[in-house]
């Protein structure tokens, strides 16, 4: 019903930045989905948390619906960032979104062509109700030390590194049986080192990590999403099964995403980080058993 000028929220540049946030309203005559949507663009850094605190003054976020596009960050940062999302509500969901102006009205859509890399996967589960569309990339790999994450193998690493690393692994484990998820979306992150390319999540595994608790978008109005990711069963329940939440999502072929160069933390950040800015050709598909 809109027009056919279309203008992409995202680019491949805004990617490899520091995280950014914009806030995209309702139209007046909405008929489906009228909360308002933040998109959330770039990489996680240390300001990433307080620059989300700036852009929530004056606004009423909670039952907000969060689109990332994002290649990943800091792990401590993710992870309270991540907190913060969950104990607002918001729901969560993967895309690039899009306005559309016609006779001077301006609507909105979501584009699914994006990408949730690394840490971005764990912002996605601290969704209140979680969506991945079909034709969203959700890749994950292992944290590392940052500022050695581009030549992992020819770097050399202290005691201190390996407690470091250890240490982040250990909070993201909590942090994601707390968020609702399963022990097996650590299994499947903390299988792949940072020199081979990501894993992209298949339509399976995003259900049994409990990363999609949602069919369509539209199904974010239902009643129920107050109630649902906010399940927390025994630690030992959470790793062996997943959470009893009905859930479905549209087929993701698992292939190989190449990791890529981009902006790390600045020196001296002592937190291990995750991410590999994306958006160039992708090398050709590599079925994984």
């Amino acid at each position: 019903m809109l027009g056919s000028k279309v203008r992409a929220a995202t680019t491949l540049e805004e990617r490899k930045l520091p995280m950014s946030f914009k806030w995209h309203g309702a139209t007046p005559a909405c008929d489906q989905d009228c909360s308002g949507w933040i998109s959330a663009v770039g990489v996680i850094t240390s300001d990433t948390s307080s620059q989300f605190e700036e852009f929530s003054k004056g606004r009423n976020l909670k039952g907000s619906t969060v689109v990332l596009d994002s290649s990943g960050g800091s792990v401590l940062d993710a992870i309270a960032l991540g907190r913060r999302w969950r104990n607002l509500g918001l729901r969560t969901t993967v895309g690039i979104v899009i306005e559309r102006e016609n006779k001077g009205l301006v609507g909105r859509d979501i584009l699914p062509e994006a990408y949730c890399e690394s840490m971005c996967v764990f912002l996605l589960l601290s969704g209140n109700t979680r969506y991945v569309p079909e034709g969203a990339r959700v890749r994950v790999h292992q944290i590392w030390m940052g500022d050695r994450a581009d030549d992992a193998k020819a770097a050399t690493y202290s005691a201190d590194d390996l407690m470091i690393v250890e240490r982040d692994i250990g909070r993201l484990a909590k942090y994601t049986f707390d968020m609702g998820g399963t022990g097996d979306l650590l299994s499947l992150a903390l299988s792949v080192p940072p020199w081979e390319p990501l894993h992209q999540l298949s339509a399976d595994e995003l259900r049994l990590t409990n990363l999609v608790t949602l069919d369509t978008v539209a199904d974010a109005k239902r009643p129920s999403d107050d109630v649902v990711g906010n399940v927390t069963p025994k630690a030992q329940d959470r790793v062996a099964s997943t959470p009893a939440v009905a859930v479905s999502a549209p087929t993701i072929s698992v292939v190989s995403g190449a990791a890529e160069k981009g902006p790390r933390l600045a020196p001296g950040t002592r937190t291990a980080e995750a991410h590999a800015p994306t958006g160039g050709v992708a090398p050709a598909a590599v079925e994984r058993k």
